[in-house]
């Protein structure tokens, strides 16, 4: 038995039995949604990166985040894309551990960034005269380089954990791979298998509660003061929704993914899960767009010249 369960080397994503009748319209859908998310993410990362006058840690937290919903994507749309097409919906075993991987460090790097936002944004507001040694390009750069290796080091342990596994099948119910799905299929659970998800989840469970917490002591502190109101509704409101779209995202996926009830159609699983890849990758860079006056008006700036230079050419 066990000589047979070694040699499974493809998964088989059978999530996708519903999508058939409608694969030509879903793959033209899904495209269009993944070049917008490239579009208005990489319009953000560009605008930042070019002009000096947005090199503020405001600023650089939003561009890695542009960066990060990037990344998660892209973790994503090229295979199921690939798949809207195919007819056998396969993943290779290492093909499979690597796209989990990468969807579950993007949601933690996230929350990681936006937790920072949210620091940024309490010593901005409630710290003013101290923002500016705390908040130093030194600091800075600390704090995102951390916000992106420990998601990487803590998924890579996690997921070392299954990756040495027999498994006894290979049917994954879903239209992409996650670590709770492949751990599943092993053939023997560890001890090893259950500490690091767990830690993995109350650490940034933790990010969540810092997050909350900042954000209800600034909305207390910023009552007293009509100009700390009127920062707090400038540059924290877009990260707070910014927050709750990829929070309800986010969790409506997990409960699924823990508490589904299989009564649901194949179609409303797979909306309920893909909702964390479409909606926070579309919708957070058109809210700070939109928000944020000066990256507004820099954006306008840089898409104007970048049509005058095309003209000229032409």
């Amino acid at each position: 038995m066990m000589d047979n369960v070694s040699v499974i080397s493809m998964f088989t994503l059978s999530g996708f039995s519903g999508t058939f009748s409608h694969r030509v319209t879903l793959f033209l859908l899904t495209l269009l949604c993944y070049c917008v998310i490239w579009l208005v993410n990489l319009t953000i990362v560009v605008t930042i990166i070019i002009d000096k006058n947005l090199h503020e840690p405001m600023y650089i937290f939003l561009c890695n985040l542009c960066i990060n919903g990037l990344y998660g994507t892209a973790g994503f749309y090229p295979k199921f894309l690939h798949d809207l097409l195919s007819t056998t919906y396969l993943i290779s075993v290492p093909g499979c551990f690597l796209q989990g991987f990468m969807v579950h460090s993007s949601v933690c790097a996230e929350l990681s960034l936006l937790a920072l936002m949210a620091y940024d944004r309490y010593v901005a507001i409630c710290r003013p005269l101290l923002y500016h040694s705390m908040m130093n390009t030194k600091r800075v750069g600390v704090y995102v380089f951390f916000a992106w290796i420990t998601p990487f080091f803590l998924l890579f342990i996690s997921t070392g954990t299954t990756v040495t596994s027999k498994f006894c099948g290979s049917h994954i119910p879903k239209i992409y791979c996650i670590n709770l799905l492949i751990s599943k299929l092993a053939c023997s659970a560890s001890i090893a298998q259950v500490v690091f998800p767990a830690f993995n989840y109350t650490f940034y469970v933790g990010h969540a509660v810092f997050i909350f917490w900042t954000y209800v002591f600034l909305i207390k502190s910023c009552k007293a003061s009509k100009e700390n109101r009127s920062k707090f509704m400038q540059t924290c409101l877009p990260h707070l929704l910014a927050l709750m779209i990829f929070a309800g995202s986010v969790l409506l996926d997990l409960l699924y993914v823990r508490f589904g009830s299989k009564e649901l159609s194949e179609n409303v699983q797979n909306l309920m899960s893909m909702e964390f890849l479409v909606i926070p990758p579309i919708i957070n860079p058109l809210i700070y767009g939109f928000r944020l006056t000066h990256l507004r008006k820099r954006i306008a700036h840089f898409l104007c010249r970048t049509a005058l230079v095309c003209r000229l050419k032409d």
